[in-house]
């Protein structure tokens, strides 16, 4: 009798399934119900697919990014004043970092000083220039008056030779005396020396003129068809003054654009060198992010579309938005310290990634600082 009751209660308690599978005629509406449900979750996913998913492109492998402005000295120099800290926002303009200048202003009164004194010397060429003028003029006049010279020397020879021609006809008639003979002869030696000389002094004049002409050519070439501002010695004694000028105001540092300080490495009495990195300026209101899609998701995405951004840090309750800029020129694997070598006998196709990137709103940055780094969700609207 008990075991009647069990068998009974056991009855009772069977599943619509076992009794579905006990009974056939119960299956077909277990049947369409799955069937229902299939088709349901099916039409709810194509749904999504058409109306959604296929109008947007999202991908939480997103991060900030910016164009850090790299902190270095330009001249060598022990530091004398580091008025900056991590963490600290500047401005353009601001002073992150003095050197000792003491060797600059040295420099720069140097270069000064030279500059002046090319002024001087170009200054003094070009009086030099009308003095070599009128010396070449005066040698000029020397020069004619040795020609006369020279001139009266050689009528004075031709004289004194003729007489000794007509002494030496009288003499062989007896007219004129030995004596006088010698005195003529002697004449004409004197005349042909005061000859010879006056011929020294004619070309030595014109040895003088012409030194004086190449004198003031040489002159004329160093001012030649410039002034004292231009000509190139006092340009370069100028560009010197003007580096000495740049490399003093260099031993001020200054921020170059808005952002916070990161990575300070300088001290007060280091002695940096040109090209040694001080620190960083993050200019966090150009922030960027780098949206790394994959290659299957990018057919639609083109510059200029909008993009809706989350980040990690403020949630969904702070959207960000954005406008795509471009793509990189490579993907994530290709511009690896190792890249991937495909060209190999064991090879498995991997989905690349091909950074995106997109440009953020100034105002909400503002509102709402983004760090270098921190992850965001982008999502790329296609239709647009």
């Amino acid at each position: 009798m008990n075991d009647m009751r069990k068998i009974d209660a056991d009855v009772d308690h069977v599943s619509p399934a076992a009794e579905a599978a006990v009974n056939p005629k119960k299956r077909g509406p277990l049947f369409l119900g799955l069937l229902l449900a299939v088709a349901a979750c099916g039409g709810g996913y194509y749904a999504y697919d058409t109306l959604y998913a296929s109008k947007h492109a999202i991908t939480d492998n997103a991060y900030v990014g910016a164009d850090v402005a790299q902190i270095t000295p330009l001249v060598a120099a022990p530091v004398t004043d580091v008025l900056v800290s991590d963490t600290q926002a500047v401005k353009k303009g601001d002073v992150l970092v003095r050197l000792d200048d003491t060797d600059a202003k040295l420099a720069l009164a140097l270069a000064e000083a030279n500059y002046q004194s090319a002024i001087r010397r170009v200054t003094a060429l070009i009086a030099n220039d009308r003095a070599l003028s009128a010396q070449i003029a005066g040698r000029e006049a020397d020069q004619a008056q040795a020609a006369a010279q020279l001139a009266s020397a050689q009528a004075n020879y031709e004289k004194a030779r003729i007489d000794l021609d007509r002494r030496k006809t009288l003499a062989d008639k007896g007219s004129v005396s030995g004596d006088e003979v010698t005195a003529v002869e002697t004449a004409l030696k004197t005349t042909e020396a005061n000859m010879a000389s006056a011929r020294a002094g004619a070309a030595g004049a014109v040895a003088a003129r012409d030194a004086a002409a190449a004198a003031k050519e040489a002159n004329a070439a160093m001012i030649s068809g410039v002034g004292i501002d231009d000509n190139p010695e006092v340009l370069a004694a100028r560009s010197t003054r003007d580096q000495a000028k740049v490399n003093l105001e260099r031993t001020v540092m200054r921020a170059p654009v808005d952002g916070v300080i990161s990575r300070r490495q300088v001290q007060v009495g280091q002695r940096v060198q040109p090209g040694m990195t001080l620190m960083v300026v993050v200019p966090l209101e150009a922030a960027y992010v780098d949206a790394n899609y994959k290659e299957v998701q990018l057919a639609h995405v083109k510059a200029g579309q909008k993009v809706t951004l989350t980040s990690d840090l403020y949630g969904s309750s702070v959207p960000f938005t954005g406008t795509v800029i471009g793509f990189s020129g490579g993907t994530g694997a290709a511009f690896s310290v190792v890249p991937a070598q495909n060209a190999t006998g064991n090879w498995i196709k991997v989905v690349q990634r091909l950074p995106v990137r997109i440009a953020l709103d100034p105002v909400e940055l503002r509102a709402h600082p983004l760090q270098v780094g921190l992850s965001m969700t982008a999502d790329i609207a296609l239709a647009e």
